[in-house]
């Protein structure tokens, strides 16, 4: 049995919490926040706190807090020797005390606390600084479900880079779509077929191979039509953006 320690409230911590709960492999020990109302929903299923100084030893210790604030709790954590892990997919594991055994437990996949989520669906990337760690991780993640990869903080740091444009970005695009349609009372619910099979697609092809459309064919009378459709200004610099960097990519320039 792995005993877990949570630190945070936010969506990250409240799915592990979840999912932890589902594990005769894994006791949630504690869970601190500094803020105790955040958390006080599950005061019933596991102890709860916030006094950081009550924290007692763990088999792992998990930071799920923003970004900013991931080095300060690791400091002001009064355990030492003890493995402390983060979640982020930016922040170093450097930025960790280096009173603690340091390591990151990242899982690659967007979260919302009113979305269900599946474990299974969350692959799990683990680095650690001491080798002997890693098997703790490695246990804790297959214990949820998740697959399991061994990555570096180079690799790491570029997988959250593009995770940005394929979730963050792409998201950003479906909100525009849905601006577009709206302005002539058309429903984007028909969309949802089309977003469905791309996401689809690139399970079995690269992207470079699923690509379509006008940019890639070089059909500028389309393109031309498309720009002249959009009324928002920054609309019309994405268009051209985006269609400029796939004929880029696919050898086709407008003329």
């Amino acid at each position: 049995m792995i005993s877990v320690t949570l630190l945070g409230a936010g969506n990250v911590a409240t799915h592990l919490f979840k999912a932890f709960k589902t594990s005769n492999q894994i006791t949630v020990k504690q869970w601190f926040n500094r803020n105790i109302d955040a958390i006080s929903t599950y005061e019933s299923e596991v102890e709860i706190t916030d006094n950081i100084d009550a924290l007692e030893a763990a088999d792992v210790f998990i930071i799920a807090v923003s970004d900013n604030a991931v080095a300060n709790v690791s400091k002001s954590l009064t355990v030492k020797n003890q493995l402390v892990v983060h979640t982020s997919g930016s922040v170093n594991v450097h930025d960790l005390d280096k009173k603690h055994r340091r390591g990151v437990f990242y899982p690659l996949q967007s979260f919302s606390k009113k979305a269900t989520l599946n474990f299974a669906d969350v692959p799990i990337c683990i680095e650690t600084l001491n080798k002997s760690d890693y098997p703790i991780l490695k246990t804790l993640a297959t214990a949820i479900g998740s697959p399991v990869k061994k990555i570096n903080s180079d690799q790491r740091r570029v997988l959250h880079l593009a995770a940005v444009f394929v979730n963050n970005f792409t998201n950003q695009m479906y909100r525009i779509a849905h601006e577009i349609v709206e302005s002539e009372a058309a429903e984007f619910d028909l969309l949802k077929p089309l977003i469905l099979e791309t996401a689809k697609k690139v399970q079995d092809i690269s992207p470079y191979m699923a690509q379509t459309g006008p940019a890639k064919r070089n059909d500028t009378k389309t393109i031309n039509k498309h720009i002249a459709i959009l009324e928002d200004e920054q609309h019309q610099e994405i268009y051209k953006l985006l269609t400029q960097s796939i004929q880029n990519t696919h050898g086709r320039f407008s003329k």
